[in-house]
């Protein structure tokens, strides 16, 4: 099982600090895929793809894109069907190992949720560690690595959850957000499409630096209500909650991502 690129995100989140994990399955469950190109879809002409793993992205194989396409951009990549009673199973598990640390767990889909740790049942000092205990819990268990992302908030925890993947631990401590957030492209903030990030390089948007000089009012003036959202991304602000047993989505298949937030320092 190789899930997408967006991935299994269960984020840990409480009020200030997240965690985001990544891993990788289907190569798991057969040693020989291990470093190779796997595309998870059916060979079929009407098939999207559900995942690629890193090798075959490098080739530039994408989620949702047509498999006739994969095939043509990466032809030695070995194509999986997808197994998703296997996936789902696997994200069962996964989450059972979360319930040993909190209850406040809010499913996305199959492979992504988040999970507030502010009182964690294990009584752990910091996010940080809560996410080592949990990805060593995984490793140990189900034989998965995962990536963890720990930052004070979702938005920072998505980034920070990428930063070190398939197999790393990346913390953003509230003191090195702009360090971290400032340089980098508009194009990388979640939700910034493409369509957005042209409008934003009309205006000279390059990167969040360039993006957090822009006044509210015209970013309202070209974005309308998401402008505000834009500017509070900018500032590495995002007081979203944690949302129990919201009715989870449609599962993708490449990455399992964890992020962890907890009031205090991660």
């Amino acid at each position: 099982m190789v899930f997408s690129e967006e991935g299994i995100d269960f984020q840990i989140f409480a009020v200030r600090k997240i965690i985001h994990f990544y891993a990788s399955v289907e190569q798991r469950d057969n040693p020989q895929l291990l470093g190779k190109p796997v595309i998870v879809a059916w060979q079929s002409k009407r098939s999207v793809v559900c995942a690629a793993s890193y090798e075959a992205r490098s080739f530039g194989v994408r989620s949702a894109m047509p498999a006739t396409r994969a095939e043509r951009l990466c032809p030695e990549a070995t194509f999986i069907a997808p197994n998703f009673p296997r996936y789902r199973e696997l994200s069962r598990h996964v989450r059972e190992i979360f319930k040993r640390h909190t209850d406040l767990i809010e499913p996305l889909s199959l492979d992504e949720a988040y999970l507030d740790v502010t009182e964690n049942k294990t009584g752990l000092p910091t996010a940080t560690l809560v996410a080592r205990t949990i990805r060593e819990q995984i490793h140990g268990e189900l034989h998965l690595t995962a990536s963890a992302g720990v930052a004070p908030n979702k938005f920072l925890a998505k980034l920070a959850s990428d930063w070190r993947k398939p197999d790393g631990l990346f913390v953003i401590q509230p003191e090195d957000v702009d360090a971290f957030l400032l340089p980098l492209p508009v194009g990388g903030i979640p939700g910034v499409g493409k369509v957005t990030e042209q409008k934003l390089a009309g205006l000279g948007v390059q990167t969040v630096r360039d993006l957090r000089t822009l006044a509210l009012s015209v970013l309202g003036q070209h974005f309308g209500r998401c402008g505000q959202r834009l500017h509070e991304l900018a500032l590495g602000i995002d007081d979203s909650l944690v949302v129990p047993d919201r009715p989870t989505k449609s599962i993708s298949v490449e990455t399992m991502n964890l992020a962890i937030t907890k009031m205090g320092r991660p």
